[in-house]
Protein backbone atom coordinates (compact mmCIF):
# COMPACT_ATOMS: atom_id res chain seq x y z
CA UNK A 1 0.00 0.00 0.00
CA UNK A 2 2.68 2.51 1.13
CA UNK A 3 4.77 2.06 -1.83
CA UNK A 4 1.57 2.73 -4.36
CA UNK A 5 0.95 5.90 -2.43
CA UNK A 6 4.59 7.20 -3.23
CA UNK A 7 4.38 5.73 -6.40
CA UNK A 8 0.63 8.16 -6.92
CA UNK A 9 2.13 10.68 -5.14
CA UNK A 10 5.82 11.21 -6.81
CA UNK A 11 3.92 10.80 -10.28
CA UNK A 12 1.66 13.18 -9.33
CA UNK A 13 4.50 16.21 -8.50
CA UNK A 14 5.70 14.99 -11.72
CA UNK A 15 2.86 15.02 -14.29
CA UNK A 16 1.81 18.45 -12.49
CA UNK A 17 4.79 20.18 -12.84
CA UNK A 18 6.03 18.78 -16.22
CA UNK A 19 2.95 18.73 -18.42
CA UNK A 20 0.28 20.55 -16.79
CA UNK A 21 3.39 23.23 -16.00
CA UNK A 22 1.02 24.08 -12.17
CA UNK A 23 2.70 25.85 -9.66
CA UNK A 24 4.69 23.73 -7.23
CA UNK A 25 2.90 24.89 -4.17
CA UNK A 26 -0.61 23.16 -6.01
CA UNK A 27 1.17 20.03 -6.95
CA UNK A 28 2.83 19.78 -3.42
CA UNK A 29 -0.14 20.17 -1.65
CA UNK A 30 -2.21 17.53 -3.88
CA UNK A 31 0.46 15.10 -3.65
CA UNK A 32 -0.23 15.57 0.56
CA UNK A 33 -3.39 15.64 0.53
CA UNK A 34 -3.87 12.37 -1.89
CA UNK A 35 -1.25 10.85 0.64
CA UNK A 36 -3.33 11.97 3.74
CA UNK A 37 -6.66 10.73 2.23
CA UNK A 38 -5.23 7.38 1.14
CA UNK A 39 -3.55 6.47 4.59
CA UNK A 40 -5.31 3.78 6.41
CA UNK A 41 -6.52 4.48 9.83
CA UNK A 42 -4.28 1.48 10.85
CA UNK A 43 -1.22 3.56 9.72
CA UNK A 44 -2.26 6.34 11.52
CA UNK A 45 -1.98 4.48 14.69
CA UNK A 46 1.00 2.69 14.29
CA UNK A 47 3.03 6.56 13.72
CA UNK A 48 0.87 7.89 16.94
CA UNK A 49 2.52 5.15 19.03
CA UNK A 50 5.95 5.74 17.41
CA UNK A 51 5.48 9.18 18.11
CA UNK A 52 4.37 8.41 22.12
CA UNK A 53 7.15 5.65 22.54
CA UNK A 54 9.96 8.62 21.19
CA UNK A 55 8.24 10.45 23.96
CA UNK A 56 7.29 12.92 21.43
CA UNK A 57 3.73 12.84 22.17
CA UNK A 58 1.23 12.18 24.82
CA UNK A 59 -1.71 9.61 24.75
CA UNK A 60 -4.04 12.45 24.52
CA UNK A 61 -2.15 13.78 21.19
CA UNK A 62 -1.93 10.64 19.61
CA UNK A 63 -5.72 9.98 20.35
CA UNK A 64 -6.23 13.43 18.33
CA UNK A 65 -4.22 12.48 15.87
CA UNK A 66 -5.83 9.60 14.66
CA UNK A 67 -9.43 10.98 15.14
CA UNK A 68 -8.18 14.30 12.66
CA UNK A 69 -9.00 14.28 9.08
CA UNK A 70 -6.66 14.54 6.56
CA UNK A 71 -7.06 18.30 5.64
CA UNK A 72 -6.64 19.28 8.97
CA UNK A 73 -3.25 16.92 9.28
CA UNK A 74 -2.08 18.54 5.97
CA UNK A 75 -2.40 21.85 7.45
CA UNK A 76 -1.12 21.28 10.67
CA UNK A 77 2.41 19.84 8.99
CA UNK A 78 1.87 23.00 6.58
CA UNK A 79 2.05 25.67 9.36
CA UNK A 80 4.38 23.84 11.62
CA UNK A 81 6.79 23.79 8.27
CA UNK A 82 6.23 27.42 8.06
CA UNK A 83 6.96 28.04 11.48
CA UNK A 84 10.13 26.11 11.14
CA UNK A 85 11.76 28.25 7.94
CA UNK A 86 9.55 31.27 7.58
CA UNK A 87 11.66 33.67 9.40
CA UNK A 88 14.55 32.62 8.13
CA UNK A 89 13.82 32.86 4.65
CA UNK A 90 12.12 36.24 4.45
CA UNK A 91 15.34 37.46 6.71
CA UNK A 92 17.60 35.72 4.02
CA UNK A 93 15.51 37.36 1.20
CA UNK A 94 15.90 40.96 2.54
CA UNK A 95 19.47 40.73 2.94
CA UNK A 96 19.82 39.50 -0.41
CA UNK A 97 17.96 41.94 -2.07
CA UNK A 98 20.39 44.74 -0.26
CA UNK A 99 23.01 43.42 -1.12
CA UNK A 100 22.62 43.46 -4.68
CA UNK A 101 20.84 47.15 -4.44
CA UNK A 102 23.37 49.26 -2.23
CA UNK A 103 26.09 47.49 -4.39
CA UNK A 104 27.63 45.51 -1.37
CA UNK A 105 27.61 42.63 -3.45
CA UNK A 106 29.08 43.87 -6.26
CA UNK A 107 31.67 45.49 -3.88
CA UNK A 108 32.50 41.51 -2.97
CA UNK A 109 32.89 40.44 -6.43
CA UNK A 110 35.05 43.71 -7.44
CA UNK A 111 37.66 43.11 -4.44
CA UNK A 112 37.99 39.43 -5.28
CA UNK A 113 38.90 40.13 -8.97
CA UNK A 114 41.08 43.18 -7.92
CA UNK A 115 43.11 40.64 -5.94
CA UNK A 116 43.59 37.45 -7.82
CA UNK A 117 44.22 39.46 -11.12
CA UNK A 118 43.08 38.23 -14.70
CA UNK A 119 45.39 34.88 -14.39
CA UNK A 120 42.74 33.75 -11.22
CA UNK A 121 39.87 35.12 -12.71
CA UNK A 122 37.98 31.95 -13.06
CA UNK A 123 38.58 31.05 -9.17
CA UNK A 124 37.75 34.27 -8.34
CA UNK A 125 34.11 34.46 -10.01
CA UNK A 126 33.82 30.81 -8.23
CA UNK A 127 34.42 31.97 -4.63
CA UNK A 128 32.42 35.29 -5.59
CA UNK A 129 29.60 33.52 -6.40
CA UNK A 130 29.75 31.01 -3.21
CA UNK A 131 30.16 33.76 -0.53
CA UNK A 132 26.89 34.96 -2.37
CA UNK A 133 25.10 32.12 -2.71
CA UNK A 134 24.76 32.10 1.25
CA UNK A 135 22.51 34.49 1.25
CA UNK A 136 20.79 34.92 -2.40
CA UNK A 137 19.53 32.47 -4.04
CA UNK A 138 21.34 31.24 -7.77
CA UNK A 139 19.15 32.85 -10.26
CA UNK A 140 20.06 36.30 -8.77
CA UNK A 141 23.62 35.69 -8.30
CA UNK A 142 23.82 34.26 -11.62
CA UNK A 143 21.65 37.16 -12.77
CA UNK A 144 24.64 39.53 -11.20
CA UNK A 145 27.94 37.30 -12.24
CA UNK A 146 27.12 36.88 -16.02
CA UNK A 147 28.00 40.35 -17.23
CA UNK A 148 31.44 40.07 -15.33
CA UNK A 149 32.24 36.52 -17.15
CA UNK A 150 31.03 38.70 -20.45
CA UNK A 151 33.55 41.29 -19.37
CA UNK A 152 36.52 39.39 -18.65
CA UNK A 153 35.78 37.33 -22.05
CA UNK A 154 35.96 40.54 -23.86
CA UNK A 155 39.30 41.82 -21.74
CA UNK A 156 40.88 38.61 -22.67
CA UNK A 157 39.46 36.89 -25.47
CA UNK A 158 39.08 33.08 -23.90
CA UNK A 159 37.57 31.22 -21.37
CA UNK A 160 34.22 31.94 -21.67
CA UNK A 161 32.99 28.58 -20.56
CA UNK A 162 35.16 28.57 -17.76
CA UNK A 163 34.04 31.50 -16.34
CA UNK A 164 30.19 30.37 -16.61
CA UNK A 165 31.03 27.16 -15.43
CA UNK A 166 32.82 28.96 -12.36
CA UNK A 167 29.59 30.88 -11.32
CA UNK A 168 27.63 27.71 -11.41
CA UNK A 169 30.62 25.95 -9.05
CA UNK A 170 30.43 28.57 -6.54
CA UNK A 171 26.51 29.64 -6.51
CA UNK A 172 25.14 26.81 -7.49
CA UNK A 173 26.36 24.15 -4.26
CA UNK A 174 26.12 26.66 -1.98
CA UNK A 175 22.76 26.92 -2.65
CA UNK A 176 22.24 22.93 -2.15
CA UNK A 177 24.55 22.95 0.77
CA UNK A 178 24.23 25.83 2.93
CA UNK A 179 21.23 27.20 4.75
CA UNK A 180 19.89 29.96 4.75
CA UNK A 181 18.68 29.00 1.65
CA UNK A 182 15.04 27.17 1.43
CA UNK A 183 16.44 23.68 0.92
CA UNK A 184 19.03 22.94 3.27
CA UNK A 185 17.09 24.71 5.80
CA UNK A 186 13.90 22.81 5.42
CA UNK A 187 16.30 19.51 5.23
CA UNK A 188 17.84 20.45 8.73
CA UNK A 189 14.31 21.04 10.17
CA UNK A 190 12.99 17.42 8.75
CA UNK A 191 16.15 15.70 10.01
CA UNK A 192 15.87 17.41 13.17
CA UNK A 193 19.64 18.63 12.42
CA UNK A 194 20.89 22.22 14.16
CA UNK A 195 21.21 24.95 12.13
CA UNK A 196 24.74 25.75 13.08
CA UNK A 197 25.83 22.56 12.34
CA UNK A 198 24.69 22.08 8.81
CA UNK A 199 25.66 25.73 7.84
CA UNK A 200 29.50 25.09 9.13
CA UNK A 201 29.39 21.74 7.78
CA UNK A 202 28.07 22.49 4.45
CA UNK A 203 30.12 25.46 4.50
CA UNK A 204 33.69 22.87 4.58
CA UNK A 205 32.06 20.43 2.48
CA UNK A 206 30.88 23.39 0.09
CA UNK A 207 34.36 24.92 -0.45
CA UNK A 208 35.91 21.91 -1.26
CA UNK A 209 33.79 20.46 -3.59
CA UNK A 210 33.81 23.80 -5.64
CA UNK A 211 37.17 23.49 -6.01
CA UNK A 212 37.12 19.63 -7.49
CA UNK A 213 34.12 20.99 -9.97
CA UNK A 214 36.86 23.53 -11.10
CA UNK A 215 38.57 20.52 -12.85
CA UNK A 216 35.66 19.65 -14.32
CA UNK A 217 34.99 23.36 -15.50
CA UNK A 218 38.31 23.03 -16.94
CA UNK A 219 37.74 20.41 -19.19
CA UNK A 220 34.62 21.09 -20.30
CA UNK A 221 36.04 24.76 -21.33
CA UNK A 222 38.90 22.62 -23.25
CA UNK A 223 35.75 20.39 -24.86
CA UNK A 224 33.07 23.05 -25.99
CA UNK A 225 33.58 26.53 -27.42
CA UNK A 226 30.81 29.04 -27.22
CA UNK A 227 31.11 32.42 -28.59
CA UNK A 228 30.20 35.61 -26.62
CA UNK A 229 26.73 36.31 -28.60
CA UNK A 230 24.52 39.73 -28.22
CA UNK A 231 21.68 38.75 -25.79
CA UNK A 232 19.16 40.41 -27.99
CA UNK A 233 16.53 39.46 -25.45
CA UNK A 234 18.52 41.92 -22.56
CA UNK A 235 20.12 44.76 -24.80
CA UNK A 236 17.50 47.49 -23.95
CA UNK A 237 18.33 46.91 -20.49
CA UNK A 238 20.32 49.24 -18.01
CA UNK A 239 20.25 46.82 -14.68
CA UNK A 240 23.92 44.97 -14.59
CA UNK A 241 21.97 42.42 -12.38
CA UNK A 242 19.95 41.58 -15.71
CA UNK A 243 22.54 40.75 -18.15
CA UNK A 244 23.11 44.01 -19.60
CA UNK A 245 26.77 44.41 -21.07
CA UNK A 246 29.24 46.03 -18.63
CA UNK A 247 32.60 47.52 -19.22
CA UNK A 248 35.71 46.54 -18.61
CA UNK A 249 36.30 48.89 -15.92
CA UNK A 250 33.60 47.92 -13.86
CA UNK A 251 36.05 44.96 -12.69
CA UNK A 252 37.80 47.82 -10.49
CA UNK A 253 36.12 48.28 -7.57
CA UNK A 254 32.76 49.70 -6.87
CA UNK A 255 33.08 53.63 -5.96
CA UNK A 256 29.33 54.27 -4.58
CA UNK A 257 29.03 51.35 -2.66
CA UNK A 258 29.82 50.04 0.66
CA UNK A 259 33.06 49.45 2.08
CA UNK A 260 34.18 45.67 2.23
CA UNK A 261 33.74 45.04 5.64
CA UNK A 262 30.55 46.39 5.81
CA UNK A 263 29.51 44.59 2.45
CA UNK A 264 30.41 41.67 4.20
CA UNK A 265 28.98 41.81 7.61
CA UNK A 266 25.56 40.06 6.68
CA UNK A 267 26.95 37.29 5.15
CA UNK A 268 29.23 36.98 8.11
CA UNK A 269 26.85 38.23 11.36
CA UNK A 270 24.65 35.01 11.25
CA UNK A 271 27.34 32.22 10.73
CA UNK A 272 29.57 34.16 13.63
CA UNK A 273 26.31 34.34 16.15
CA UNK A 274 25.04 30.82 14.93
CA UNK A 275 28.40 29.29 15.50
CA UNK A 276 29.19 31.11 18.68
CA UNK A 277 25.89 29.57 19.92
CA UNK A 278 26.22 25.93 19.12
CA UNK A 279 30.04 26.32 20.85
CA UNK A 280 28.68 28.01 24.12
CA UNK A 281 26.22 25.00 24.43
CA UNK A 282 29.02 22.32 23.62
CA UNK A 283 31.25 24.42 26.93
CA UNK A 284 28.25 24.95 28.97
CA UNK A 285 27.73 21.64 31.03
CA UNK A 286 25.71 23.57 34.33
CA UNK A 287 22.88 21.69 34.94
CA UNK A 288 20.49 25.15 35.61
CA UNK A 289 19.87 27.95 33.35
CA UNK A 290 21.38 31.39 33.75
CA UNK A 291 20.31 34.77 33.10
CA UNK A 292 23.16 34.52 30.96
CA UNK A 293 22.45 31.33 29.53
CA UNK A 294 19.03 32.60 28.02
CA UNK A 295 20.87 36.16 27.00
CA UNK A 296 23.10 33.83 24.32
CA UNK A 297 20.52 31.37 23.55
CA UNK A 298 18.10 34.42 22.39
CA UNK A 299 20.86 36.20 21.00
CA UNK A 300 22.39 33.35 18.75
CA UNK A 301 18.88 32.20 17.64
CA UNK A 302 18.70 31.40 13.90
CA UNK A 303 15.78 33.39 13.79
CA UNK A 304 17.39 36.24 15.76
CA UNK A 305 20.72 35.92 13.85
CA UNK A 306 19.29 36.64 10.59
CA UNK A 307 16.64 39.12 11.67
CA UNK A 308 19.92 41.15 12.81
CA UNK A 309 21.91 40.58 9.30
CA UNK A 310 18.22 42.03 8.04
CA UNK A 311 18.93 45.05 10.21
CA UNK A 312 22.54 45.33 9.02
CA UNK A 313 22.04 44.89 5.40
CA UNK A 314 19.09 47.42 5.40
CA UNK A 315 21.61 50.17 6.65
CA UNK A 316 23.63 49.94 3.06
CA UNK A 317 20.63 50.81 1.75
CA UNK A 318 21.92 54.54 2.39
CA UNK A 319 24.91 53.57 -0.49
CA UNK A 320 24.20 53.83 -4.20
CA UNK A 321 21.17 55.49 -5.97
CA UNK A 322 19.28 57.75 -3.76
CA UNK A 323 21.48 58.00 -1.32
CA UNK A 324 21.44 61.58 -0.28
CA UNK A 325 17.58 62.28 0.18
CA UNK A 326 15.94 61.12 3.46
CA UNK A 327 12.46 60.49 1.49
CA UNK A 328 14.19 58.89 -1.40
CA UNK A 329 15.83 56.13 1.53
CA UNK A 330 12.52 55.64 3.11
CA UNK A 331 10.91 55.16 0.34
CA UNK A 332 13.82 52.58 -1.46
CA UNK A 333 13.47 50.97 2.11
CA UNK A 334 10.23 50.35 1.63
CA UNK A 335 10.38 48.91 -1.71
CA UNK A 336 13.34 46.65 -1.02
CA UNK A 337 10.93 45.01 1.80
CA UNK A 338 8.30 44.76 -0.32
CA UNK A 339 10.24 43.35 -3.22
CA UNK A 340 11.91 40.78 -0.25
CA UNK A 341 9.04 39.58 1.12
CA UNK A 342 7.07 39.12 -2.15
CA UNK A 343 9.97 36.78 -3.52
CA UNK A 344 10.75 35.40 -0.14
CA UNK A 345 6.88 34.68 0.39
CA UNK A 346 6.59 32.43 -2.42
CA UNK A 347 9.36 30.55 -1.22
CA UNK A 348 7.90 30.07 2.09
CA UNK A 349 4.85 28.40 0.66
CA UNK A 350 6.65 26.17 -1.28
CA UNK A 351 9.05 24.86 0.78
CA UNK A 352 5.58 24.75 3.95
CA UNK A 353 3.69 22.99 1.42
CA UNK A 354 6.88 20.74 0.22
CA UNK A 355 7.12 19.70 4.24
CA UNK A 356 3.52 19.21 4.70
CA UNK A 357 4.21 16.58 1.56
CA UNK A 358 7.12 15.13 3.95
CA UNK A 359 5.26 14.77 6.72
CA UNK A 360 2.21 13.18 4.92
CA UNK A 361 4.41 10.29 3.39
CA UNK A 362 5.88 9.68 7.09
CA UNK A 363 2.22 9.17 8.97
CA UNK A 364 1.65 6.77 6.07
CA UNK A 365 4.75 4.68 7.16
CA UNK A 366 7.43 5.62 4.28
CA UNK A 367 10.25 5.82 7.07
CA UNK A 368 9.68 2.44 8.47
CA UNK A 369 9.77 0.94 4.55
CA UNK A 370 12.61 2.91 3.58
CA UNK A 371 14.20 1.14 6.75
CA UNK A 372 13.64 -2.31 6.10
CA UNK A 373 14.87 -1.65 2.52
CA UNK A 374 18.56 -0.90 3.60
CA UNK A 375 18.71 -3.33 6.65
CA UNK A 376 22.01 -4.64 6.55
CA UNK A 377 23.32 -1.69 4.27
CA UNK A 378 25.81 0.00 5.83
CA UNK A 379 26.21 3.56 7.09
CA UNK A 380 28.05 4.96 3.60
CA UNK A 381 25.92 2.67 1.54
CA UNK A 382 23.05 5.21 3.04
CA UNK A 383 24.68 8.16 1.67
CA UNK A 384 24.98 6.85 -1.95
CA UNK A 385 21.37 5.47 -1.82
CA UNK A 386 19.86 9.02 -0.62
CA UNK A 387 22.30 11.08 -3.06
CA UNK A 388 20.51 8.43 -6.07
CA UNK A 389 17.29 8.58 -5.08
CA UNK A 390 17.12 12.73 -4.66
CA UNK A 391 19.58 12.79 -8.00
CA UNK A 392 16.34 10.76 -9.94
CA UNK A 393 13.58 12.90 -8.61
CA UNK A 394 15.76 16.04 -9.53
CA UNK A 395 16.24 15.12 -13.05
CA UNK A 396 12.66 13.97 -13.49
CA UNK A 397 11.12 17.05 -11.71
CA UNK A 398 13.96 19.89 -12.16
CA UNK A 399 13.83 21.83 -8.61
CA UNK A 400 16.55 20.80 -6.46
CA UNK A 401 14.76 22.22 -3.86
CA UNK A 402 11.48 19.97 -4.24
CA UNK A 403 14.19 16.62 -4.83
CA UNK A 404 15.62 18.09 -1.42
CA UNK A 405 12.45 17.92 0.62
CA UNK A 406 10.98 15.11 -0.73
CA UNK A 407 14.22 12.81 -0.66
CA UNK A 408 14.47 14.44 3.01
CA UNK A 409 11.09 12.74 3.96
CA UNK A 410 12.32 9.21 3.12
CA UNK A 411 15.01 9.38 5.12
CA UNK A 412 14.09 11.48 8.10
CA UNK A 413 13.77 8.13 10.51
CA UNK A 414 17.01 6.86 9.23
CA UNK A 415 18.86 10.50 10.30
CA UNK A 416 16.98 11.07 13.99
CA UNK A 417 17.86 7.31 14.71
CA UNK A 418 20.74 5.82 16.61
CA UNK A 419 21.93 3.18 13.31
CA UNK A 420 24.07 6.01 11.65
CA UNK A 421 28.06 5.41 12.62
CA UNK A 422 28.60 8.91 11.73
CA UNK A 423 26.19 12.33 12.74
CA UNK A 424 23.49 12.80 10.63
CA UNK A 425 24.48 16.03 8.69
CA UNK A 426 26.09 13.65 6.73
CA UNK A 427 23.38 12.58 5.20
CA UNK A 428 21.65 15.75 4.74
CA UNK A 429 24.62 17.20 2.51
CA UNK A 430 24.11 13.55 0.77
CA UNK A 431 20.63 14.69 0.13
CA UNK A 432 21.64 18.06 -1.04
CA UNK A 433 24.85 16.81 -3.32
CA UNK A 434 21.80 15.14 -5.04
CA UNK A 435 19.91 18.14 -6.01
CA UNK A 436 22.50 18.94 -8.36
CA UNK A 437 22.96 15.92 -10.86
CA UNK A 438 21.20 16.63 -13.54
CA UNK A 439 20.20 19.76 -14.43
CA UNK A 440 18.31 20.08 -18.17
CA UNK A 441 15.37 20.76 -19.80
CA UNK A 442 13.05 20.43 -16.88
CA UNK A 443 15.18 22.84 -14.64
CA UNK A 444 14.24 26.97 -14.86
CA UNK A 445 17.95 27.22 -13.67
CA UNK A 446 19.09 25.74 -16.96
CA UNK A 447 16.95 28.08 -18.87
CA UNK A 448 18.47 31.30 -17.16
CA UNK A 449 22.22 30.39 -17.58
CA UNK A 450 21.43 29.33 -21.76
CA UNK A 451 19.63 32.60 -22.24
CA UNK A 452 21.59 34.88 -19.95
CA UNK A 453 24.98 33.56 -21.13
CA UNK A 454 24.00 33.37 -25.24
CA UNK A 455 24.39 29.61 -25.18
CA UNK A 456 21.80 27.57 -27.30
CA UNK A 457 20.06 24.64 -25.75
CA UNK A 458 22.65 21.93 -27.27
CA UNK A 459 25.26 24.13 -25.60
CA UNK A 460 23.48 23.49 -22.51
CA UNK A 461 23.08 20.16 -22.51
CA UNK A 462 26.97 19.90 -23.11
CA UNK A 463 28.39 22.31 -20.29
CA UNK A 464 25.84 22.73 -17.57
CA UNK A 465 24.51 19.28 -17.24
CA UNK A 466 27.35 17.50 -17.36
CA UNK A 467 29.12 20.09 -14.99
CA UNK A 468 26.06 19.93 -12.49
CA UNK A 469 26.69 15.85 -12.30
CA UNK A 470 30.11 16.83 -11.84
CA UNK A 471 29.28 19.22 -8.91
CA UNK A 472 26.70 16.34 -7.74
CA UNK A 473 29.37 13.82 -7.46
CA UNK A 474 32.76 15.91 -5.64
CA UNK A 475 30.07 17.14 -3.41
CA UNK A 476 29.21 13.18 -2.25
CA UNK A 477 32.90 11.95 -2.45
CA UNK A 478 33.88 15.44 -0.02
CA UNK A 479 30.45 13.98 2.22
CA UNK A 480 32.23 10.55 2.24
CA UNK A 481 34.94 11.41 2.91
CA UNK A 482 34.04 13.69 5.47
CA UNK A 483 31.62 11.19 7.42
CA UNK A 484 34.77 8.60 7.23
CA UNK A 485 37.33 10.72 8.34
CA UNK A 486 35.51 12.92 11.16
CA UNK A 487 32.20 11.49 11.85
CA UNK A 488 31.48 13.15 14.87
CA UNK A 489 29.86 10.72 16.56
CA UNK A 490 31.25 8.62 19.14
Amino acid sequence: MIWFQVIVAITTVLVGVLWFRLHPLLVLLAAGLLVAVTTPTAGLEQFAVTEVEKGNWTEKTAERFVGSNPAARLASAFGTTAGDVGILIAMASIVGICLLESGAAKVIVDRILSLVGPRGAAEALMASSFVLGIPVYFDTVFYLMVPLARSLQRTLGRDYVLFIMAILAGGSLAHSLVPPTPGPLQVAATMQIDVATLMLTGLAVCACSSLLSMLAARVINRLVDVPLRPLTDFDNSSDDHAGAEVPAESLRLHQTGPPLLLSLLPIILPVVLIGLGTAYKMLDQRPEITLTDRGVALLTDKNVALGLAAVVALTLLRYGPASQAVDGQQARRGRVIQQALASGGTIILITAAGGAFGAMLRQAGIAAVISQLVTGTSSIMLLVVAFFVTAAIRTLQGSATVSMITSAALFQDIATGNELTFHPVYLALAVGAGSKPIAWMTDSGFWVMCKMSGMTEAEGLRTVSPMTTAMGFAALLVTVLGAVLFPMRG
